[in-house]
């Protein structure tokens, strides 16, 4: 069997942009693609990138059971297809999920086994800047996102590891590292990210 990875973060963080580096340059990492009834953006693709579903269908393929994880988040539903996760780790490959918290305690409460990653910003500054620098929001959607944010990284306790992301070259030189620490049964080193989590949880957003 092979093993399970969570990647959840506050929007903004580079997770998605982290997930996709990792599966770039491991072949062992199968990315767990989503369905969602959110509307599509330009550079996404159906079937790559999520499965774009209505909301009706969706419905039918929670009512079967279909989801390992589902969750609400700004306004849209999202889940991770079962069938698809046990054949990946069945097969000896590695899952690697790119989910919210929600997501992921729920998929942690299945899979014990799982190994969660929980990314944050060295600021809330730094993570406005980018929400910014990104160009896929109006402010007050940024505003929210912002407020989002606060409130997630409480959860990061919940997490098996929390990593800064201040560059994300060193973030996926760090992660990759404690992917292989993982599979060869070694201990997982991690710069410790308390004093950057304190100074978010009290910085004003």
């Amino acid at each position: 069997m092979g093993n399970l990875f969570i990647f959840s973060a506050p929007s903004g963080c580079g997770k998605s942009t982290l997930v996709r580096l990792l599966c770039e340059k491991d072949s062992q990492l199968i990315l767990s693609i989503s369905t969602t009834t959110r509307a599509r953006r330009p550079h996404e693709r159906h079937t790559k990138d999520y499965f774009f579903v209505s909301e009706n269908k969706f419905s039918k393929m929670s009512n079967q059971n279909k989801f390992l994880e589902s969750a609400t988040v700004f306004g849209h539903l999202y889940g991770t297809n079962r069938d698809f996760v046990e054949s990946v780790l069945r097969d000896g490959n590695d899952v690697i999920f790119d989910i919210d918290w929600q997501g992921a305690r729920q998929v942690k409460s299945q899979y014990e086994g799982a190994y969660s990653f929980f990314l944050i910003p060295p600021s809330m500054e730094a993570l406005r800047k980018r929400l910014v620098r990104r160009e896929q929001d109006d402010l007050q959607t940024i505003e929210y996102r912002m407020a989002k944010a606060r409130s997630e990284i409480t959860h990061f306790d919940e997490f098996d590891f929390v990593v800064v992301n201040d560059s994300i070259s060193t973030l996926h030189e760090l992660v990759a590292s404690s992917i292989d620490a993982i599979r060869h049964n070694k201990p997982v080193q991690l710069p410790d990210p308390q004093p950057v989590i304190n100074s978010l949880l009290t910085e004003s957003v």
